[in-house]
């Protein structure tokens, strides 16, 4: 690059920049989460984002070598190394090296960045934030229904109603006991298999006769693309479609649906009893009133699950930016993963886990209405009237956050116009203002910007602006903390 030319600025794709109010939002989700996992027990661990390629093992990503769904580097031993695809393969690996100091089973939670080295589109980042909560060393379903009661539990702490979220359950057992029925199952299948996994998993967007499709030849959709099919012949995609729409509201009605499916297949006959175990679970603690319900038609798309699979998914529309009718779907999930430890360990350690979807949840809030999209208020702005009095704007800011009020001097060049366009700017509820005439008077002019901006909305001249100098008072320099703290109590979060 010469002298001359620049860097362009430019966000990769598939990335995005936090601002404030998307930072504080995550923040607030995080909290009322984690109390949720610490009331049943979970404790935190981190893990690096960086694991050693082989240790997110073939599962992560669907191909076998690095850069192909993983973003992945060589390290100076010629190791390859990549960012973790999830929270769950690390967790395995750190269980795994401390497996004899830990508590079983082991309960933790994580939160943080994975990363997808994948095509970005509407709605799909490369980037994106997951909390997740994993019970390792618990070999029996109850580990299963329980997480799927935190889980509602987690619907309802942030906010969502019950009524409008549901978390779904279904057994990969199940699944695999149908692909033996239908006769592709084994090794030499398993790329069939994950076709029609996809499929199934597409019928809440294209229903059943998009699915049967997808099982089929394949599928054309509006703009001319065809997406090729699984290939099954009419009777192999009769059994699936019959499994997809074996759910009922009642879980004894989809067990007894499911059963003669699976009954020539051992591994599916022992998923239904599985479920069928969970549904007694959840009943027995009372959450079978619609939180959580048996479903078929639950895909989760990464390979490494092993038993039970369960989707949190909201149920309300909200409206998009193109006026459209939306609804938000998935914004959480996890399963049963007994064999993820095992690959360190050459011995069975079962485990099962959920993983929230931070940033899709908090869209899904907003559309809701259980939060602001705003940033919330800013620190309380001091504005320098005079520069030579610099030591005395910076005490009263002292003063300010002694009495834990966030404030801060304005430390730009301009002038007062400016300096309230600033705090403007920072969505601060007020700004300290004192000139030489109140400096020798000992008092200071308080601007509540808030209530300001309300009235201004009212005055329809600059006469009349003069003189209602609306929402301005003065005070005795004395009562800057008090007079303040009066202001910012008419402001919840302020």
């Amino acid at each position: 690059m010469t002298r001359d030319e620049k860097p362009k600025a430019r966000l990769p794709r598939g990335f995005v920049d936090r601002h404030p109010a998307d930072i504080k939002l995550a923040d607030e989700m995080i909290g009322k989460i984690k109390q949720v996992y610490e009331l049943y027990g979970f404790e935190p661990v981190e893990t690096p984002l960086i694991e050693y390629t082989d240790a997110l093992g073939k599962f992560l990503p669907d191909q076998d070598r690095p850069n192909e769904g993983v973003f992945s580097l060589q390290d100076d031993d010629e190791q390859w190394m990549s960012l973790r695809y999830d929270l769950t393969a690390p967790l395995a690996r750190y269980v795994a090296e401390n497996f004899d100091k830990l508590p079983k089973p082991y309960r933790s939670y994580r939160v943080g960045y994975v990363f997808r080295n994948e095509k970005p589109g509407p709605g799909r980042f490369r980037q994106f934030m997951q909390f997740d909560a994993d019970t390792v060393g618990a070999p029996t379903v109850a580990a299963d229904a329980e997480i799927c009661m935190m889980a509602a539990d987690c619907m309802e702490a942030l906010g969502i109603p019950r009524g409008q979220y549901v978390i779904r359950v279904n057994n990969r057992k199940v699944l695999d006991g149908i692909m033996e029925a239908i006769g592709i199952g084994g090794d030499d299948n398993a790329g069939r298999r994950l076709t029609v996994l996809r499929a199934i998993d597409k019928l809440d967007k294209f229903g059943p006769e998009g699915v049967r499709l997808l099982l089929g030849a394949g599928r054309m959709d509006e703009s001319g693309d065809f997406t090729k099919g699984a290939g099954l012949d009419e009777a192999q995609i009769a059994v699936v479609i019959g499994f997809v729409g074996a759910g009922s509201v009642d879980a004894d009605l989809t067990i007894a649906n499911l059963r003669p499916l699976v009954a020539a297949s051992a591994t599916g006959t022992a998923g239904v009893d599985e479920l069928a175990e969970i549904a007694a679970l959840v009943r027995a603690a009372g959450y079978d009133d619609g939180r959580v319900r048996i479903d078929p038609s639950v895909v989760r798309g990464l390979e490494y699950y092993t038993g039970p699979v369960y989707e949190a998914e909201l149920l309300f529309e909200a409206v998009n930016d193109d006026g459209q009718k939306v609804r938000f779907g998935s914004v959480g999930g996890g399963g049963r993963y007994d064999g993820l430890v095992s690959r360190f360990r050459g011995e069975p350690v079962p485990a099962t886990g959920f993983s929230v979807g931070v940033s899709r949840l908090a869209a899904a809030l907003k559309a809701l209405g259980k939060v602001e999209a705003g940033a919330g208020y800013g620190p309380v702005v001091v504005l320098v009237m005079d520069k030579a009095e610099a030591a005395r704007y910076q005490a009263m800011v002292a003063r300010l956050r002694a009495a834990g009020i966030r404030a801060e001097m304005y430390l730009g060049g301009s002038g007062m116009k400016a300096q309230v366009k600033y705090a403007d700017k920072r969505n601060s509820p007020c700004v300290i203002i004192q000139g030489s005439n109140e400096r020798d008077a000992g008092e200071v002019q308080i601007k509540d910007l808030i209530e300001g901006a309300r009235l201004a909305k009212g005055i329809s001249s600059n006469e009349e602006w003069r003189e209602s100098r609306p929402a301005q008072i003065t005070v005795p320099e004395a009562d800057l903390v008090a007079a303040v703290r009066d202001i910012l109590a008419r402001y919840p979060g302020a």
